[in-house]
């Protein structure tokens, strides 16, 4: 288990929750290959067992246009699994997890590469924060019960690409910028500099 380090002050999300309270230190060591579209040897690896979803996240991207729909290529109805868990750290209060079909998360653009959501996004001008899931834009960070920790794959070395390039926290930096603010960053910044090995 990683050292933890309390935060100064409790940072809730831009939507209420998660709130963050702690961080465990190992974000600030632990490597992988952040340029996730450049990378020719993982084969979308960590998109293959789907991804939590908020509740309010789900219904937006159900109620997508057409286009949207079509892009997916199977019914809304099977996009999510059928039951909402109960989980005060989702803006709802609740959350759903992305169905995984062939073996991977049914949002993987199995054709190219990445996730369908957010290249739709990028083709249309709309902020991918707006429709993609909060997990999927932190990892290979995640939270839990208050604390920005790593992912399980990245900290078990089970991830792909893990073990060389940027650290976990300098890859999703910018994303806990966009979610928690340029103070959370900043204390962060703070305390990599005192916690980096």
């Amino acid at each position: 288990m990683s050292a933890v380090l309390a935060l100064s002050r409790d940072y809730p999300s831009r939507e209420g929750n998660p709130v963050l309270r702690a961080v465990e230190a190992r974000i600030f060591a632990l490597r992988y290959f952040r340029d996730c579209m450049a990378c020719g040897f993982c084969h979308d690896a960590c998109c293959a067992h789907g991804v939590d979803i908020d509740l309010d996240n789900a219904a937006r991207l159900k109620a997508m246009p057409p286009d949207f729909h079509a892009r997916i290529g199977a019914p809304a109805s099977e996009w999510f699994t059928a039951e909402a868990v109960a989980d005060v750290e989702f803006p709802s209060g609740r959350h759903l997890r992305t169905s995984v079909r062939d073996g991977a998360c049914i949002f993987l653009n199995r054709p190219g590469r990445g996730c369908k959501i957010h290249a739709w996004c990028l083709e249309k001008g709309i902020d991918y924060h707006t429709l993609k899931p909060m997990v999927s834009t932190l990892f290979p960070l995640t939270f839990e019960h208050g604390v920005l920790a790593a992912s399980g794959e990245i900290a078990d070395g089970s991830l792909v690409c893990s073990g060389e390039g940027d650290t976990a926290y300098r890859g999703a930096r910018a994303e806990l910028a966009y979610y928690f603010g340029e103070t959370l960053v900043a204390e962060l910044d703070s305390l990599e500099a005192r916690n980096s090995p």
